[in-house]
């Protein structure tokens, strides 16, 4: 089978499964016309929950954003929305990957859940945040170094939990269609229904482009050009999803959901345009697809105690194509292309909540994970690794009286290598801990203090990745651990503000970083190896204000300054996080039919890796920039709206990755309509 016409099965059964649930919504919106123009909720058997915290904001340490942030900033891609978080910074590399850096850990050390469920690829140990769309999603929680042990393994740095919508009336849905620069044309579909216990959720969405407008100045550095037009070249994108959720909640404490998602990408990878003489790649991804299947129960046991279970099975394929030059019409076929990715992941966890005890709310969580990859090419054998990981969670929150609480909780994890190609397979653990003190002032906010000790395992990339013939395997690593002491406030100091001031410390032991080892398997007389040989420190100050104005406005900023060492080794820099970002805005309704929005995302700072000409010890820091956006938006009638706005209206080059143009002045409209 040609590599481009991989697809994972089902598809004619999902077009039926969709077409019921048309035909549903159709018959219910005959029968019913009292419906209103309220969103769905957010689906609160999908998030990991932090007793003790106030209705109407996460727990301490944790920030929310909305579905209305979501849509207010256009923000398609989970990668975009987390970014106008404090402490988040996006990011990208050569592979044309969308990568999220949390307060200077990278996505290895802050995982992704789905409801709670961990989304990572089992090799790689991260997600590309660019595959993963918004449309569906109810609210993303951003969690930092006391992110709670519930959410499992690999937390060393925070968690990222993605929670879905969850219907709340008898029929209520949106409709999104737009377009922009570069060809770039955006779709969405979502329908909500309610009948008694029973609701069902169903969502389709597709987000397309040809490419993105290169900025003003840009040049192509390389001897032999690529990139000489006005638009960025093999820079494509295609990316569709469908999500459906079938949920019976009785009562008392009892709910039940049956998910399932979908998603079928394809990308193109820009090629290198930097003034290095290496790092020239001519790659396609023809697909990079997921697909999901879960179960979330809760079970009430009594008043005062309940028990959630959740089970799921995921499939993550993805294809790689390599090229002889930018005409892309002869592939390379060798022992490393293309490259074909069958991963498979199937867990479950139980958690068992208790309020037996006054004053105390205690959790206790037991995670089983199995996963596997499996690494396919015509010219070289097939190669099959599988990793079990097992973790068990204790967290209690102990209400103190006078308005004090403490959170405390401890973890103990496993990873153990069942299968690996012909390498020696072993185990490795690691143990973690937190302590939160919490005051809640009432109406003038809540001050929180908190310690933690969290690890991240190794990936089966990490310890047994040749990176074509360059590298050592080494099945030794161990677990990367951190040490996090944070201090924060938030509250309400004026009327119409929200006011959240945090400062974090972190730091970092048996860092993975490459070692130059002996040997004579890398064409030379050394190879890399990744070991345990960092040390390192990150901390910093993040401040956020939003500020309302009755009805008509609303401004607001996140700034986040972080400084990163090597401790271990200070010539060896740390990459890919800016020093300094700030994400700001301001809206004002003019009428009740006409909204002015502007942002301002501008970062300084942030230092790559680079071998070109002029190099300082292989490292580069990237110029900063400022770029401004700005929107119109008119509702001509309730529910109904029209949009139009542009973005890096300056039309800067900058980069986030060297060699890599971001994009320059594009343009955006939008139609969108909720009943």
């Amino acid at each position: 089978m040609p590599i481009s016409a991989h697809r994972f099965p089902r598809r004619q059964a999902l077009a039926v499964a969709l077409l019921a649930i048309l035909v549903c919504t159709t018959t219910a919106q005959a029968a019913d016309d009292t419906n209103t123009d309220k969103n769905a909720s957010s689906f609160e058997l999908g998030s990991v929950v932090v007793h003790g915290k106030k209705p109407d904001q996460p727990p301490a340490g944790e920030s929310a954003i909305t579905r209305e942030q979501i849509e207010q900033f256009n923000r398609d891609t989970v990668g975009e929305a987390v970014a106008i978080a404090p402490g988040v910074a996006l990011s990208t590399n050569s592979r044309n990957e969308s990568m999220v850096y949390v307060r200077g850990f990278d996505p290895r050390e802050v995982p992704v859940f789905l409801d709670g469920i961990p989304q990572y690829v089992p090799y790689d140990g991260y997600i590309d945040f660019g595959r993963f769309t918004t449309f569906d999603l109810g609210e993303i929680r951003v969690g930092k170094g006391t992110a709670s042990l519930l959410y499992g393994p690999n937390t060393l740095g925070g968690a990222i939990n993605l929670i879905s919508r969850k219907p709340t009336e008898h029929l209520e849905g949106d409709v999104r269609i737009g377009g922009g620069s570069g060809g770039e044309l955006r779709a969405a579909v979502n329908l909500g229904m309610r009948q008694g216990d029973w609701y069902l959720q169903a969502g389709w969405s597709r987000l397309d482009a040809d490419g993105f407008p290169l900025p003003d100045g840009f040049h192509d550095y390389k001897t032999t050009t690529t990139d000489t037009g006005d638009q960025r070249e093999n820079a494509y994108r295609d990316d569709r999803r469908v999500s459906l959720k079938i949920g019976y909640a009785p009562g008392n404490g009892n709910e039940f959901a049956l998910g399932y998602v979908r998603q079928d990408g394809e990308k193109g990878n820009p090629v290198y345009t930097g003034r290095a003489s290496s790092g020239i790649r001519y790659w396609r991804w023809p697909w990079w697809d997921k697909d999901s299947l879960y179960f979330i129960g809760n079970v009430g046991l009594g008043e005062r105690a309940s028990l959630k279970l959740r089970a799921y099975s995921d499939r993550y394929g993805n294809g790689l194509e390599a090229y002889t030059n930018g005409s892309y019409a002869t592939q390379l076929h060798n022992t490393s292309f293309p490259s074909i990715y069958e991963d498979r992941t199937r867990g479950v966890s139980i958690e068992l909540s208790t309020q037996a005890w006054s004053n105390h709310d205690l959790h206790l969580a037991a995670h089983y994970k199995d996963d596997r990859h499996r690494d396919s090419n015509p010219l070289s054998p097939i190669k099959d690794y599988r990793d079990v990981t097992t973790s068990l969670a204790l967290e209690d929150t102990i209400a103190l009286g006078g308005g004090n609480s403490l959170r405390i909780g401890a973890s103990h994890e496993r990873r153990s290598a069942r299968e690996v190609y012909f390498w020696p397979t072993g185990s490795t653990h690691a143990n973690n801990a937190l302590i939160e003190l919490l005051h809640d002032f009432g109406q003038d906010g809540q001050l929180f203090i908190s310690a933690s000790h969290k690890t991240r395992f190794p990936t089966i990339k990490d310890r047994y990745s040749a990176r074509m013939g360059q590298a050592l395997p080494n099945p030794d690593l161990r677990p990367e651990v951190a040490t996090h002491f944070e201090l924060g406030w938030r509250g309400h100091p004026w009327q119409g503000a929200q006011v959240e001031v945090s400062l974090f410390n972190s730091r970092i032991g048996n860092l993975i970083q490459d070692a130059i080892v002996p040997s004579n398997q890398c064409g030379g007389t050394t190879c890399n190896q990744a070991q345990n040989i960092g040390r390192a420190r990150n901390r910093g100050i993040e401040l956020s204000l939003r500020q309302d104005f009755a009805e008509r406005g609303q401004l607001g900023a996140a700034y986040t300054w972080l400084d990163r060492d090597n401790l271990g080794n200070p010539a060896v820099l740390l990459t890919n996080s800016p020093r300094q970002r700030l994400f700001a805005f301001a809206q004002w309704a003019f009428t009740p039919q006409w909204t002015l929005q502007a942002t301002l995302e501008a970062e300084q700072g942030r230092i790559v890796t680079y071998s070109g000409p002029g190099n300082q010890n292989g490292f580069l820091q990237l110029g900063g920039y400022a770029n401004l956006g700005a929107k119109l938006v008119w509702s001509p009638r309730d529910r109904f709206e029209i949009e139009i706005g542009g973005r890096n209206l300056g039309d800067k080059w900058y980069e986030l990755a060297e060699g890599y143009p971001m994009p320059g002045r594009t343009w955006y409209g939008n139609i969108s309509y909720r009943f």
